[in-house]
């Protein structure tokens, strides 16, 4: 975008503003090269970011790149083999750490482009954890650095003591008057003792160093010389196991160094966000939403630069006119407007959010080009029209479709006729290029122009005669007044003057400021009226969202009403599922006594009982639930499809299909495809065992018959309708079949099996010589296919 209109709307301001609420230099670099893009995919990333990073900080306060360091010269350095000092590798340490805590910070965060973020932020624990052995938190290295280091540092300090405990029997007895004084000192890295001149012969050693006057000898006595020399070498032992050390790290550092300089490039972003968010904290900026279409709507907008108490403004620009022409006296703030305009424009295409309320709509402009501010340039030999009319020139050549132009004063500096024709040209040529034009004026002719041309409307800019100070506050379509004459008035130039210089106007610039007068009257009140009709429009909106939000509301309730309801149904018809699987299972063993079968059936008229009875709500449709028939041998039923009727004989893959027995007739039905036929029971009858029970779901209800009937009704609710003895004895197995008789033909029951397996033969036979012979026994015979066959007996009482 034209980098000379980004500097005249002062958007390099905004930038050092941002610049100082980074945190470090890699953010900072970021802040201070941002620019405005024209890119719609760029600008709406980039508004992502500030959003969501203001979100964070917003929950979150304390969440921060922290003590990080620029530490993108130290891996380059190690990436190219050189060694890295202490204070280097302490700054990767703590980088670090801060990676990690705000690694930590982000890693559960949902806002997409901070989960993204994240995943480039490497903590790198093995290289954390091998600074930290490594070094102490003022750099120095650690005694566990390595295996070796630890015992050279103590062979140092041995052979340091050695030395100087050498040198202190020599100074404090041995070499007493021949010492200039009594002490040790150190020359060139070597300890020594100030010798006498004229005592040089007594002291045997090294000379290191002489006084300025010659008098004293700096001598390493030859005793403490081999005492010296392991001292020495001790320390460089020590000191080549810290370069070793040093190289490690710089390697390891250098192994690392992809991961590092994208945790680098990570942490400057994150921060750079950072600084966006707070700087739109600062502001007290929005979003501006992003026009589709070239249209401007600016809500209470401020200019970022003010400073103290800033009237915020309205601007509108593109919505049924692309030209705005702003009038009005001297310092009434129309570049102001116009600052406010391009530079809020150029925020908003650069990342941040603006300062302006809620609503602000913003187009993504191809080129923003401003002509603000006095262009005379002695240097250049140009006056201020020229220099005007220069840049006015490049924009002419640049201006188009999603261009947006900015011109204050447009036209002066020359001839007032001819300057306000060439300004009335020139808002022509941008109009019909297709750009969005504000341009600022005191000409009389450009107010008429903005008036009778379709594509240009009047503003202007309030001002206080009584304090003679401007309001800021853009009224757009009233042409504004310069009002030099009631300025000059309260400015207190004298009155005969002023009344002097208005009858010098002429008759016609009288009637036009009267048709000006009479145009913001009636502009005035036409703006009044539309300012209602849109306060009527907002409250209309927002009583339409309100009602989508209860609306919104109401569906979300009962969708979740029906999804409760139904998960609860479903998890009650599971459990009558399971209740008739049990039961089916019990029937195959034919083991099911009726005080069971009438615990099921409670249990499932229980469940769905819970079911009928619930309050349902008024949206939902009730739940209809179907609880599978569980066919019985002897059970009566019908085919819904051919029609037949008999009694079950027989169930076969897993009771999905039944043999029907009617009279001498056998048909194989899909279960799927019965319906039950129940039987009308019959009176009750002292003479005769009620049989089983032929009602099922009607707890409660009692057989009125006399004493034996219910002596027989309770008999039957205990005694099961089989009896399974295999793997008895014979003797214990028919003991057991004369029970069973017995209880069986009190009970009233018709038919009996009794279950003894195949085996041998020995107690088949056996049973069914003994049943044939019980005089309860009316037939006996053995089971077929689907009773149990040659291993079951079928007796009928």
């Amino acid at each position: 975008m034209d980098p000379r209109s980004i500097a005249l709307l002062e958007f390099p301001l905004v930038r050092a503003r941002l610049a100082e609420k980074t945190q470090f230099p890699p953010s900072r670099r970021l802040a201070e090269t941002l620019e405005p893009s024209n890119d719609p995919v760029v600008v709406a990333r980039s508004l992502d970011e500030t959003d969501q990073t203001r979100a964070l900080l917003s929950d979150r306060p304390g969440v921060g790149v922290g003590a990080v360091h620029d530490i993108g010269p130290a891996v380059e350095r190690a990436a190219r083999g050189g060694r890295l000092d202490a204070e280097q590798f302490l700054q990767i340490a703590d980088t670090l750490d801060a990676t990690a805590r705000l690694q930590t910070s982000l890693a559960d965060d949902r806002r997409p482009l901070l989960n993204e973020l994240a995943r480039e932020l490497h903590g790198l624990p093995a290289i954390r954890s091998t600074l930290a052995r490594s070094f102490d938190p003022v750099g120095e290295l650690l005694d566990t650095a390595s295996p070796r280091l630890g015992g050279l540092r103590a062979a140092v300090r041995v052979a340091y003591d050695r030395l100087k405990r050498r040198l202190d029997a020599l100074v404090g007895s041995e070499l007493g008057n021949a010492l200039q004084d009594p002490i040790v000192t150190l020359r060139n890295g070597r300890y020594v003792v100030p010798v006498k001149s004229e005592a040089r012969s007594r002291v045997k050693g090294i000379v290191h160093d002489a006084s300025g006057s010659g008098a004293t000898l700096f001598i390493e006595p030859l005793v403490a010389v081999e005492l010296g020399n392991a001292w020495r070498e001790a320390q460089i032992a020590e000191q080549e196991e810290v370069g070793r050390i040093l190289d490690e790290l710089s390697a390891l550092v250098a192994a690392n160094a992809v991961a590092l300089r994208e945790t680098l490039d990570a942490l400057a972003r994150f921060d750079f966000w950072a600084a966006k968010a707070s700087l739109a904290a600062d502001l007290d900026g929005t979003r501006a939403e992003t026009a589709s279409r070239p249209e401007v709507v600016l809500l209470g907008a401020r200019h970022p630069g003010l400073a103290g108490r800033v009237i915020p403004t309205d601007i509108r620009l593109g919505d049924g006119y692309t030209a705005l022409v702003v009038t009005g006296p001297n310092t009434g703030g129309k570049t102001v407007t116009l600052r406010t305009l391009g530079l809020l424009s150029l925020m908003h295409q650069a990342g941040l959010h603006v300062p302006a309320e809620a609503g602000s709509r913003l187009p993504i402009f191809r080129d923003v080009y401003a002509d603000i501010g006095d262009e005379q340039s002695i240097a250049q030999s140009l006056s201020t029209f020229s220099g005007h009319l220069r840049s006015i020139t490049r924009i002419v050549e640049a201006a188009g479709p999603a261009t947006l132009v900015l011109l204050d004063e447009l036209g002066a500096g020359t001839d007032p006729t001819e300057g306000s024709a060439l300004a009335q040209a020139l808002l022509d040529h941008f109009i019909k290029a297709g750009a969005l034009i504000a341009a600022t004026t005191h000409y009389a002719e450009l107010k008429a122009y903005a008036h009778t041309t379709g594509g240009a409307r009047n503003a202007s800019v309030e001002f206080d005669l009584e304090t003679l100070s401007p309001t800021y506050k853009l009224t757009i379509g009233l042409p504004g007044g310069s009002q030099a004459f009631a300025i000059a008035e309260r400015l207190g130039l004298a009155p005969d003057i002023v009344a002097d210089a208005r009858s010098r106007l002429s008759e016609n610039q009288r009637a036009f400021e009267e048709t000006l007068a009479r145009i913001r009257e009636t502009e005035g009140e036409t703006s009044e009226a539309l300012e209602r009709a849109r306060a009527a429009e907002a409250r209309a909106a927002e009583a339409l969202r309100t009602a989508n939000e209860d609306r919104l509301r109401a569906r979300r309730e009962r969708d979740d009403a029906v999804r409760a309801a139904r998960a609860e149904a479903e998890v009650l018809v599971d459990t009558i599922r399971d209740e008739v699987k049990a039961t089916r299972r019990a029937l195959e063993r034919e083991t099911v006594t009726a005080p069971s079968l009438d615990a099921a059936i409670a249990r499932a008229e229980a469940q769905l009982g819970r079911l009928v009875d619930a309050p349902a709500d008024e949206s939902e449709q009730p739940v209809v639930v179907e609880v599978p028939h569980v066919w019985r041998l002897g059970e009566l039923a019908r085919s819904r499809t051919a029609g037949w009727e008999g009694r079950i004989t027989a169930l076969e893959k897993n009771d999905t299909r039944a043999t029907l027995e009617a009279g001498e007739m056998r048909v194989s039905v899909a279960t799927e495809d019965l319906d039950p036929v129940f039987e009308s029971a019959p009176p009750p009858d002292p003479d005769r065992a009620i049989g089983n029970i032929a009602r099922i779901g009607r707890p409660g209800a009692r057989d009125r018959g006399n004493g034996i009937g219910a002596m027989q009704l309770q008999r039957s609710r205990s005694v099961a309708s089989s009896l399974d003895i295999r793997g008895a004895r014979v003797e214990e197995a028919l003991d057991a079949l004369d029970r069973y008789l017995d209880d069986a033909g009190l009970a009233g029951l018709d038919q009996v099996v009794v279950i003894h397996g195949l085996g041998t033969g020995a107690l088949r036979d056996a049973l069914r010589t003994r049943a044939g012979s019980h005089p309860l026994v009316t037939s006996t015979r053995p089971g077929e296919r689907g009773e149990g066959g040659d291993g079951a007996t079928i007796i009928k009482l």
